[in-house]
């Protein structure tokens, strides 16, 4: 019960993040909110490098890898928090 409470909270979360703009939040708010995200939905990253080199998403990259240690259950608990405090401002 208490995990689908989360994923509840998570998926309005995600909701309410899709009718964000990027130019409404920070670059660092969005390469948090994307690792987070991505750490709920696929678990922890791997590392590919690949010779088509883009510095964006090796910034995108590097933002899922540093949080790699959390649960999926932490990451979406994270993302809910920043999701939140957002909607409050």
């Amino acid at each position: 019960m208490i995990e689908n409470d989360l994923d509840n909270r998570f998926d309005e979360a995600v909701a309410a993040a899709s009718k964000m703009t990027q130019d409404s939040l920070p670059q660092d708010v969005q390469l948090r909110l994307y690792a987070f995200y991505k750490q709920a939905t696929f678990g922890s990253a791997e590392y590919n490098q690949s010779e088509n080199f883009d510095l964006r998403n090796a910034f995108k990259t590097n933002a899922w890898m540093q949080i790699s240690h959390l649960s999926i259950e932490e990451a979406k608990e994270n993302y809910i928090e920043i999701i939140n405090s957002l909607l409050k401002k």
